[in-house]
């Protein structure tokens, strides 16, 4: 079994004395791990680092084996994310979330949305709006999306501007006011194509977090990202 394909690299583990463990994400295939021999050498280890882009060549007897890489860096991302906590937190905290995805299977979605926010130069808002963009893409991708194109309780497309914490379907205004104190805001960013205004991207981590939480950190017994809390609270104007 053959396969090559430009991946981005999210994950790396020692093996032995010389050799790592490339946890990437690649085009068409999904999460994937690989052998590199020899990849603690001085030369591999500089370039075979989380955030950077590689094209990578797997070859295995057998589908289902661990198989070998040779990868050779396309485009050097690491250095630039250590010196920058904030873009540090990021490539970090995407690599926690997509490691909630199944093993080799395609994700192409969100991997476009990882290198385009680990390249873009947006401020911390509009990198706030991308973020809470993509958990809600996530989301869905994990199978628990929300039903966020119609009231619940009305089927309006309108003014719609909360969201039940139980069943993730959205509210209109209307319908929500009696029930604000029990129900999520909704920022419009999130379902419109405009940006977002004061106080809407914290409201949109709130939102998501609460259903990555319910649905997925709980449900599996794992912990939330390290990274989520400050990149939250730096994003949203609070630290």
């Amino acid at each position: 079994m053959e396969w090559s394909a430009e991946g981005l690299i999210i994950g790396i583990r020692k093996h032995g004395e010389t050799s790592l463990i490339l946890e990437t994400m690649v085009p068409g295939r999904g999460r994937c791990f690989g052998l590199v021999r020899g990849g603690r050498s001085r030369k591999q280890a500089a370039a075979l680092q989380p955030g950077n882009s590689a094209l990578l060549t797997w070859r295995a007897r057998l589908e289902d084996h661990l198989g070998l890489f040779t990868a050779e860096v396309t485009r050097m991302r690491a250095a630039t994310l250590i010196a920058d906590r904030t873009r540090l937190y990021l490539s970090q905290m995407l690599a926690d979330h997509l490691r909630l995805l199944p093993e080799r299977d395609p994700h192409d979605m969100l991997l476009e949305a990882v290198v385009m926010l680990l390249d873009e130069d947006f401020n911390d808002t509009e990198l706030g709006a991308e973020l809470a963009r993509f958990e809600l893409v996530l989301l869905d991708e994990l199978g628990f999306g929300l039903d966020l194109e119609t009231c619940a309780v009305t089927g309006v497309h309108e003014n719609l501007t909360h969201v039940s914490p139980k069943t993730g379907r959205a509210v209109c205004a209307q319908e929500a006011e009696p029930y604000k104190d029990r129900l999520l805001r909704l920022p419009r960013f999130l379902i419109e194509d405009i940006p977002p205004e004061q106080g809407d991207v914290a409201a949109a981590f709130a939102l998501t977090g609460h259903f990555l939480d319910r649905h997925v950190w709980t449900a599996r017994q794992i912990e939330p990202p390290a990274t989520r809390d400050w990149l939250t609270l730096k994003l949203t104007g609070r630290l």
